[in-house]
């Protein structure tokens, strides 16, 4: 029998990818749906952020222990259970009478895929042995995946447009279903005798860090920066990431091994890996909104303009591994960061209204796409290529676990100078008929998108103010995507340096 008439092997990859394109379609169909989910729950703004925000973080803390957990007690079993919980926490989010317990299924949905994710990878290493084959089914894999992040918003704005909001979660539930049933059918059981021992110290040290910080950043308007409370979070952050520091240099196995960012291009690599997730990742939370309260898109047209923002990151992969051949990743990585921040202040200048402001900002989105597409592949083969092969693993564990970490904090970050802009804007136009805390909320309902708040509140004034509020709440955040993007694309350039290097671990 040849490979390619593999029955077996062929239901796998099917579980595998369509595992994959529920992974992908919930990280990206879910912002176009955000604006629908203010006015049906009338979610705040850090409720807005939170339901991205607690599927980031949850995934984050289960990647490297998932990795553990699927080596010792059976790939397949985690990979078959994970689809479960994916789909029923799927129905939970779908079923969700109000934001809280919405934002309790998205974390649980993070958990189940992040654990979800870490086993597809294992389940295709495992299942395809030889180069070819294997070749052949990480590619369906990343061409699946890929699709999911790419259309997701579009999928998600034409759901909620025809069968309604419910249904971008509900209809997880009937792919799980699917899914499940064809990983029973097709994926091989596989365990590895010499599994590590879970690390269960680093796994809470740095949840407790990563989530107290994105906390911090989110509430932190709302309880005061300064306040006893907010001084406790941001507190416990600190002294959890040095607990966590600590533990992994003290571990027999920890599941960061320091000694790796000596290799120049893993540091390189990771630093693009960081600067994609201070940029074009956590954006496109906030973009639907512009498209919609801000350029006065409907949410199906919305998720339309959004595929320029999404295409391109399926299409130009192919081209960056060729330049990055030809190249090296030290040029292709830190190039296509600044074609990130490139887009991001094309977008910036259509933040000034006009007939040309969705053109202008549509150029914009399509510039950071390209740059997202070229950098996106090269990170991920440099981090894995870099070290010996007995690491590779641990290597792809630190760059997810990077990508997912400073995507959580920077959904936070952008949150907050986008709120920031639109009150600094705000107090120069209506100051005086508020009180500090009332302008601080109208701030937050501008920026998620109602912009009818403040009209309310005072009758006649015009709409032409929450309008240039948001503008340059959204200029502001733009801003910021290109500074943060074109920093670290400058640490990557310089961390690359001329050297090539293998980690050889000591």
């Amino acid at each position: 029998m040849t490979y390619a008439s593999s029955r077996r092997d062929n239901l796998a990859l099917a579980a595998v990818c369509l595992s994959s394109m529920m992974f992908g379609l919930e990280i990206s169909s879910v912002p176009a749906i955000l604006p629908t989910l203010e006015k049906v729950f009338r979610a705040d703004f850090p409720q807005l952020q939170w339901t991205m925000n607690a599927y980031t973080i949850a995934v984050a803390t289960v990647l490297m222990a998932a990795g553990t957990l699927a080596d010792r007690y059976g790939r397949k079993r985690l990979l078959v259970l994970t689809i479960v919980v994916f789909g029923a926490t799927s129905l939970l989010c779908g079923v969700a009478p109000d934001m809280p317990v919405l934002i309790v299924g998205r974390a649980l949905q993070g958990a189940s895929g992040g654990a979800m994710l870490i086993c597809q990878v294992a389940v295709l290493s495992e299942q395809f042995n030889g180069a070819k084959e294997r070749a052949w089914a990480f590619g369906w894999w990343g061409i699946v995946f890929g699709s999911g992040l790419g259309f997701g918003p579009v999928i998600g704005s034409g759901i909620a447009a025809l069968m309604g909001w419910v249904w971008v979660f509900l209809l997880h539930g009937l792919i799980a279903a699917l899914t499940a049933a064809l990983a029973v059918a097709g994926v091989r059981e596989s365990k590895d005798p010499d599994a590590q021992r879970l690390d269960l110290a680093g796994i809470v040290t740095l949840s407790v860090a990563v989530f107290c910080l994105a906390y911090f950043i989110t509430e932190g308007g709302e309880l005061g920066f300064s306040s006893p409370t907010a001084l406790a979070i941001i507190g416990a952050a600190g002294v959890s990431l040095i607990a966590f520091i600590v533990a992994e240099r003290i571990t027999p196995h920890p599941m960061f091994d320091f000694s790796v960012f000596r290799v120049r291009p893993f540091s390189g690599a990771l630093f693009g890996s960081m600067g994609m997730n201070f940029s074009f990742w956590p954006f496109m939370i906030y973009l639907p909104i512009w498209f919609q309260a801000g350029l006065g898109l409907d949410g199906l047209t919305a998720g339309l303009a959004l595929l320029a923002y999404t295409l391109p990151t399926l299409v130009v992969p192919p081209f960056a591994e060729r330049l990055s051949l030809r190249h090296g990743p030290g040029i292709v990585i830190p190039a296509g960061l600044f074609a990130i921040g490139l887009g991001f202040l094309i977008m910036r200048i259509g933040t000034g209204g006009g007939v040309a402001a969705l053109p202008i900002t549509l150029i914009g989105a399509l510039a950071a796409g390209i740059g997202l597409g070229a950098t996106n592949t090269p990170v991920t083969n440099t981090t894995t290529g870099s070290v010996s092969s007995d690491r590779a693993g641990m290597a792809s564990g630190i760059d997810m676990s990077a990508r997912m970490i400073s995507l959580a904090i920077n959904i936070a970050l952008m949150g907050f100078v986008l709120v920031d802009g639109v009150l600094y804007s705000l107090k120069g136009a209506a100051s005086g008929s508020f009180e500090a805390a009332q302008l601080r909320h109208l701030a937050e309902q501008i920026a998620a998108g109602t912009a009818a708040g403040l009209h309310d509140a005072v009758p006649g004034l015009p709409d032409a103010i929450s309008r240039t509020a948001m503008a340059a709440g959204f200029g502001d955040v733009m801003l910021y995507g290109a500074i943060g993007v074109w920093v670290l694309a400058a640490l990557s350039f310089l961390t690359f340096g001329r050297r090539r290097e293998v980690y050889d671990p000591v």
